[in-house]
């Protein structure tokens, strides 16, 4: 079966910032924060302080994958020109998202680069309280004029806006807020990252979740599932009980596999994050095909 990674990075180079402050390169793949806090970020197999599109594709063509979805956020840093320049050496492998700071003083300039000039068309938001805009901004409103603004932008360069808000719990983690937004913007499609990102203990608040953002132009991809259930190892049967959920609440049709490598291949192998759920009985057979290729692939690469 052929598969579509819809979350994924490149990594030119570690300059993530969060609430830790800067997070910078120190060597075997780790990279640490100013607040002298060392995380594991890169696999030996595919780098020690880049991740190169060809390493990428290595890995790709190992396990059938023929796509992947390039995405970005302030945990590894922006990595605009690295995306766009392997989407243009890489067409046929890979098509990717443009990420940018909404209170940065000279956006407008940001805004004509990224979208008129290099022509992106997905936009990625990672909001949350650890390595997202609420980890080094205040608390924002996600149906407030700043998303606001990102939004109405995304409607008029028909872009497809993918978000990360982060873990239930947190402020960042806004259902009504982003419900309220997403139903102003009906002809937008949103994809929602990390099917809502559920904790072990998180069953009724994604639940709950999920049944409010249930809405007609709302995707989910499932990229670090298996790794949020830590110290969960293969086949990672709580992650599947999560697909399960999933399914019954927003579709088959509506869920998406991604990996989130490099940083999950820190913990497992690439085969691992594929088969849990390709080798789990949660979907058909059809389902498959739609939450491995055939969703990502028209929500992205159409």
């Amino acid at each position: 079966m052929k598969i579509i990674d819809a979350h994924a990075h490149l990594v030119q180079c570690i300059a993530g910032f969060g609430s830790q402050g800067e997070l910078r390169p120190c060597g075997g793949g780790k990279a640490v924060y100013a607040s002298g806090q060392v995380i594991n970020m890169i696999p030996k197999e595919l780098g020690e302080y880049d991740v190169t599109p060809e390493k990428v594709i290595e890995l790709m063509d190992k396990h059938n994958v023929e796509k992947a979805v390039l995405l970005q956020g302030n945990y590894f840093g922006f990595q605009n020109l690295y995306t766009w320049e392997a989407m243009q050496k890489y067409p046929d492998r890979f098509t990717g998202a443009a990420a940018y700071d909404p209170f940065c003083a000279q956006k407008d300039k940001i805004l004509t680069y990224l979208f008129d000039q290099l022509k992106f068309k997905i936009v990625k938001f990672e909001v949350s309280n650890g390595s997202g805009l609420m980890s080094y901004h205040p608390p924002l409103p996600l149906d407030g004029p700043v998303m606001d603004e990102a939004y109405s932008y995304a409607r008029e360069k028909k872009l497809t806006f993918v978000i990360d808000i982060g873990r239930a719990g947190n402020p960042c983690w806004q259902i009504e807020p982003l419900r309220r937004a997403i139903l102003r913007y009906p002809d937008v499609k949103f994809v929602i990252c990390h099917l809502l990102a559920p904790l072990p203990k998180d069953e009724e608040a994604v639940t709950e979740g999920l049944k409010r953002l249930n809405l007609p132009n709302v995707w989910f991809d499932l990229a670090a599932l298996p790794a949020n259930q830590r110290p969960e190892t293969y086949p990672y049967e709580h992650a599947r009980h999560y697909l399960r959920m999933g399914k019954k609440i927003v579709g088959a049709d509506r869920m998406m596999f991604g990996s989130d490598l490099p940083s999950t291949l820190c913990r497992d192998t690439y085969e691992h994050l594929v088969n849990y759920a390709m080798e789990s009985d949660v979907f058909t057979d059809m389902e498959k095909e739609l939450v491995f290729y055939k969703t990502a692939n028209e929500i992205y690469f159409s």
